[in-house]
């Protein structure tokens, strides 16, 4: 593999791009907060939605796809495909709800539906827990994708003839200083031009990562011979295609690689209970971080709604097929590599020419700076205006808090970067997360449906499954699926007791709440029925039925996409006929509930 000076001039011109964004929105992000977090609420939805899908398109997205397939084929994807449900659900029950809070962070939102000390601890908690922490690690998962990717296509990288390099007693490979100087590049434009900058920038790096990403699945198809040759060469595991897991356990070799079948438990786990009950990152039950960050940011609850229902089918139903067919190709290509994930990378080395190379190393620049920006973006918002505004540093100017943010934003990249340092498998900690929050998610979706749920109730949720934790995995060994099962059982439970064995928040609190966000439903029946002169939406019925054409619009395109694909055209013409459909029903709903008279 040879990168030539065009390659290099590709990767230019996109650096060069997005610095000029950073610069030329830089004045719109520092006239206040909202500006340099929530873009003056002044974000399009082809903006907003653009910027959701680019965040979670990140340097490792392609890498773990082509894990799953490896491992379980293409149902191995349910892992996260399974969060569709819940994603949905925030498009028509919570997009409005949030752009009608009115607030800056989903942190903040804890301050005007919860009340006394428990409130304040909440909000200050989740501040440094998932704006710090909980971000630093998420960081710390793209760069090491990063540097894997760094390492196949320059493995004998070295910073000034060093390829490991000590500094203050830490050990820095070339690979990971070359990624830290990527990262101060998003760390200046970040910094810069705040969300504004960073969701402009977004959009134009998604269509270069997304191009790139459709190029190379149509090169690595002609390769192997087509749709057609690639399940002839991997006709012996042909169940590897199919796109429903099958509900069996066993495994079936394949020339040195091991294809898993999921099983029953990992089933429910996925498909039942993951979706709704778990905190993941860019996937939190009823929207949150920097889903909710977009959505706070659209022109209006039209906007807000239409960007997240556009992530949903972006994220879903466009993005998967050129990653799987490269991740199916690579397992004939590469059939005794023991490091799927790096395979991807490998096809890329292996297979594209002048010019195209350099396409998709840009794409995978692209997808790397768009996430790390938008992490950052977030993280700070979470410091600044949860911690800092709040607690340490009330009544600044707006000023002063804009310069604090920008600073915060720096050094949010260094943190993530010693952060990095630590890791060597992260995989591993993300199951810790996910079923360390299992029951957790219940409670978000609640929380703006029941005038019950009280803040003691989420830090119920928070803290239950760390006392049970240690004793399913290190006492009886159980897995991650059998953990979540136990787990959100245990800590509904918990939540539910404790929620009733504590006072509810004040009545001052749940009246101006409800008077500002209005959800409706029958959980705040008792407090409408005393606020008579707050307008009513007509309905969750319309909503449920539209969530429920949603879910399968995206479904029936995402299976429509792959039959074409394989030239199955009669049931993918079948597809796309119910998916239009659902289309259908969609608009009609939404026009009932008047969204055709929202303007901007």
């Amino acid at each position: 593999m040879h990168i030539h000076l065009i390659d290099w001039a590709i990767i230019a011109i996109l650096l060069t791009v997005s610095m000029g964004i950073g610069i030329y929105l830089s004045k719109r992000a520092s006239r206040s907060t909202a500006d340099f977090f929530l873009t003056g609420r002044n974000l399009p939805w082809y903006v907003a939605g653009t910027s959701m899908v680019a965040t979670t398109f990140a340097a490792d997205t392609p890498l773990a796809v082509t894990e799953l397939v490896a491992q379980s084929g293409i149902s191995g994807n349910w892992l996260w495909w399974n969060m569709l449900f819940g994603g949905m659900l925030t498009v028509f029950f919570f997009a409005r709800l949030w752009r009608r809070a009115n607030i800056l962070t989903d942190a903040e939102f804890v301050s005007i539906r919860y009340s006394g000390p428990p409130a304040n601890f909440l909000r200050g908690f989740r501040a440094v827990y998932i704006g710090l922490f909980m971000n630093a690690i998420v960081m710390a998962w793209v760069n090491l994708a990063m540097v894997k990717i760094l390492q196949v296509m320059f493995p004998a990288l070295s910073i000034f003839g060093y390829t490991h390099i000590n500094i203050l007693g830490i050990g820095f490979s070339s690979h990971l200083i070359a990624v830290g100087g990527m990262m101060a590049f998003v760390a200046l434009y970040s910094a810069l031009s705040g969300l504004w900058g960073i969701s402009v920038t977004d959009t134009f790096q998604f269509v270069i990562a997304m191009g790139g990403s459709i190029v190379l699945a149509f090169v690595a198809l002609d390769h192997v011979g087509g749709a057609a040759g690639l399940r002839e060469q991997l006709s012996h595991v042909g169940w590897v295609f199919n796109f429903f897991p099958v509900a069996e356990s066993g495994s079936t070799s394949q020339q040195g690689s091991e294809f898993l079948k999921m099983s029953v438990v990992a089933m429910v786990a996925y498909l039942g209970v993951q979706w709704w009950a778990s905190w993941y990152p860019g996937a939190e039950p009823g929207g949150g971080g920097y889903v909710a960050q977009r959505m706070m940011s659209a022109k209006d609850e039209k906007h807000s709604l239409l960007a997240t229902f556009w992530f949903q089918v972006a994220h879903f139903a466009i993005r998967p097929w050129p990653w799987i067919i490269v991740a199916l190709a690579a397992l004939v290509m590469y059939p005794e590599e023991p490091d799927k994930g790096a395979t991807y990378v490998m096809v890329i080395r292996d297979l594209l020419p002048t010019g195209l190379l350099g396409l998709l190393l840009a794409a995978f620049f692209a997808a790397y700076m768009s996430t790390m920006s938008s992490q950052t973006n977030w993280g700070t918002s979470y410091i600044v205006n949860d911690l800092l505004r709040p607690f340490v540093r009330p009544g600044a100017s707006e000023a002063y808090y804009v310069r604090v943010s920008r600073l915060v934003t720096i050094l949010l990249m260094l943190f993530s970067l010693l952060v990095t340092t630590r890791f060597q498998m992260i995989s591993d900690a993300w199951r810790f997360i996910l079923a360390c929050s299992g029951g957790i998610g219940l409670v978000l979706l609640l929380r703006w449906y029941w005038w019950r749920i009280n803040a003691w109730s989420e830090i119920a949720a928070m803290t239950a499954p760390y006392v049970i934790y240690p004793v399913l995995v290190f006492r009886y060994g159980l897995s991650y699926e059998s953990t979540l099962i136990i787990i959100v059982a245990w800590s509904t439970l918990v939540w539910l007791s404790v929620t009733f064995l504590t006072k509810p928040t004040d009545s001052h609190t749940l009246r101006s709440f409800y008077e500002k966000v209005h959800p409706g439903g029958p959980g705040w029946k008792r407090v409408a029925s005393e606020m008579p002169h707050v307008q009513k939406d007509k309905g969750l019925l319309p909503l449920f039925i539209s969530y429920v054409c949603g879910c399968i619009l995206v479904l029936f395109s995402l299976f429509g996409t792959g039959k074409l694909i394989f030239a199955e055209y009669r049931q993918a013409g079948l597809y796309f006929v119910v998916a239009a459909l659902a289309a259908l029903v969609i608009v009609y709903q939404l026009s009932r509930m008047g969204w055709d008279r929202v303007t901007g």
